[in-house]
């Protein structure tokens, strides 16, 4: 049986997922420009070409969030990660990528966290913790990996196309990262309440979902639309 046909544990199910959130906030930050195009390499990934960044204070940050979402991932403590594009002039959210994660057992109260990073381009933000039982962590998905890229790829080609069906984004931006977790959830010190940072006026487009049989993502991205006088 080939990797690609391998059935997928709970521990792959995080992998996958945390990899998932890696590649998708890496091409949401080059397709909306918020950081330049020259500060990407292109990468193989789900049978597509990815851009992945190579700005060094970026990507330790990154990898320091992902490492921390597989830890949450398997105690089944992450609900939603969600992408903030704010306008660095207006102050203003524009764009709200929303990942939505459920997984088997899952329940309890939300909360939100958000830590403010030192790159002016980036102000970074996370979250919180709820058990699943052992018997969800010894069990095996009914899904292949290949099955399970090929629902990812969709999700990529979206996030690409976006250009296409998003309003432009008129001033430079910034990014955040906030992470819903249970409010029982066990959070670093460093890591703060957030706001929600939601868009008054808004609009909203939904985009494909993957599952691997442990982990359900739901995608959408919410931007603001402009008021008649902006037209």
């Amino acid at each position: 049986m080939g990797a690609n046909d391998t059935v997928i544990t709970l521990k792959g199910s995080v992998e996958i997922v945390s990899e998932f959130f890696f590649t998708a906030i890496n091409s949401i930050l080059y397709q909306r420009g918020i950081y330049q195009p020259e500060t990407f390499k292109r990468e193989s990934k789900y049978g597509l070409t990815v851009l992945t960044t190579s700005d060094q204070g970026l990507l330790s940050y990154l990898e320091q969030v992902m490492s921390q979402m597989e830890s949450w991932l398997t105690v089944g403590d992450v609900q939603r990660l969600v992408v903030v594009v704010t306008g660095i002039d207006s102050g203003e959210t524009l764009e709200r990528w929303q990942f939505n994660v459920s997984v088997e057992d899952s329940g309890g109260d939300v909360e939100v966290s958000m830590m403010s990073g030192n790159d002016e381009n980036v102000s970074h933000n996370i979250a919180k913790k709820n058990l699943m039982g052992d018997k969800l962590k010894n069990n095996r998905g009914s899904k292949t990996i290949k099955e399970v890229h090929d629902e990812i790829q969709a999700i990529i080609r979206q996030i690409t196309a976006s250009v296409t069906f998003l309003p432009l984004l008129n001033e430079p931006c910034s990014f955040d990262l906030l992470v819903y977790t249970n409010k029982t959830a066990v959070v670093p010190k460093k890591w703060a309440d957030s706001d929600p940072r939601y868009i008054m006026n808004s609009q909203e487009v939904k985009l494909r979902s993957f599952t691997t049989s442990f982990h359900n993502v739901d995608s959408m991205v919410t931007h603001k639309v402009a008021d008649e006088w902006e037209l």
